[in-house]
């Protein structure tokens, strides 16, 4: 989760990251438990101040990263963890790419929502969720493809 955090597109309020590859991926790979349990154990060291998150320690560490703008994303990270994780199991192709879809979608509300705190209404899609579409959508595509490599039963843990 680190590496995707540290792989990073320097934007303003929130970075382009590998997260969403990361959190989608570890969803439909390793299912809901096994993410939640990886996405705690990633914010546990951020807020223990290690400087896990992207563009840390220069913007900041430990709980003051975590309420800055970024924060929105990661409790839809967080969430999307499980819900992606629970909604593609056992799915085909269609169904494990809706799930990233709703998982996506999820991610973006709690962004926008907190950003709402900090930019004018106007700027919100355009600063927090406009952008970060068209990459998200191609790694979720990466991942679907990827995910035809499993077995339908064996692809998720519950």
């Amino acid at each position: 989760m680190t590496l995707a955090a540290k792989a990073q597109i320097p934007f303003w309020p929130v970075p382009m990251t590998l997260h969403t590859m990361a959190v989608m991926g570890f969803a439909l790979f390793l299912g809901p438990r096994l993410a939640v349990s990886i996405f705690l154990a990633y914010l546990a060291a951020g807020a223990a101040g290690l400087p896990v998150f992207s563009g840390t320690p220069e913007r900041g560490i430990g709980l003051a990263y975590m309420m800055g703008p970024t924060a929105g994303y990661l409790l839809g990270f967080l969430l999307a963890s499980a819900l992606v994780g629970h909604w593609a199991a056992g799915r085909k192709f269609l169904g494990r790419f809706g799930a990233m879809l709703a998982g996506l979608a999820l991610v973006y509300a709690c962004g926008a929502a907190w950003l709402a705190l900090l930019v004018p209404a106007d700027k919100i899609l355009s600063v927090g969720v406009w952008p970060f579409v068209p990459g998200d959508l191609l790694k979720i595509a990466i991942l679907a493809v990827a995910s035809l490599a499993l077995p339908r039963r064996a692809s998720l843990r519950r």
